[in-house]
């Protein structure tokens, strides 16, 4: 009885994508040959994963940055600012003002006597101006045909999905003021 070898391969090796380009024929010839090979445009494996872990994990640290600034950031406070007499306002009536910035359109409603409601003049859809259409009784947004109700803030008709935040009202004396903006 005999003993079994393995036979020989045959078969040279096949070399690598990176020693067939480096190989100095294979660059001369490219070179006198500038022929474009589909294979050039294609990208590999391992090309890929590099790529798809490097932007990754650069929106990761991304995100995980923006989160942490925003928590150093220091709260904005906003002290409380008279909005408007009640006598200058009538029960059914209403009155625009800025709040909590400048720029910061907001709606002052009475509708009951002695019953104050003030929301966020922007619609929560698109942020378009809001305004109380008096003929309706209802808030209008005229970009979309947004409607809310005037006692709750909620949606009632359109494309808006949430209600207009809140402004929490102060009575002190004859004055109203406005003291925050709570978001629904």
């Amino acid at each position: 009885m005999g003993t079994m070898t393995t036979p020989e391969p045959t078969h040279r090796p096949v070399p690598t994508r990176r020693r067939l380009l480096s190989h100095p024929l294979l660059t001369r010839w490219r070179s006198e040959f500038p022929y474009h090979w589909d294979a050039d445009d294609q990208v590999s494996r391992r090309e890929l994963l590099r790529f798809t872990v490097m932007t990754s994990g650069t929106l990761f640290v991304a995100t995980a940055g923006l989160a942490i600034l925003s928590y150093l950031k220091p709260p904005v406070t906003v002290q409380r600012q008279a909005i408007a007499q009640i006598s200058d306002i009538p029960v059914g009536g209403v009155h625009y003002f800025n709040y909590p910035e400048a720029d910061s359109q907001a709606i002052l409603l009475h509708p009951a006597e002695g019953q104050f409601v003030a929301f966020s003049g922007k619609c929560t859809h698109l942020s378009c101006a809001v305004f109380y259409d008096e003929e309706q009784k209802h808030l209008a947004c005229p970009c979309h045909d947004g409607v809310f109700d005037p006692r709750t803030g909620n949606p009632i008709a359109g494309p808006p999905q949430r209600a207009l935040p809140r402004i929490l009202l102060q009575q002190d004396g004859t004055t109203i003021y406005a003291t925050k903006e709570i978001p629904q």
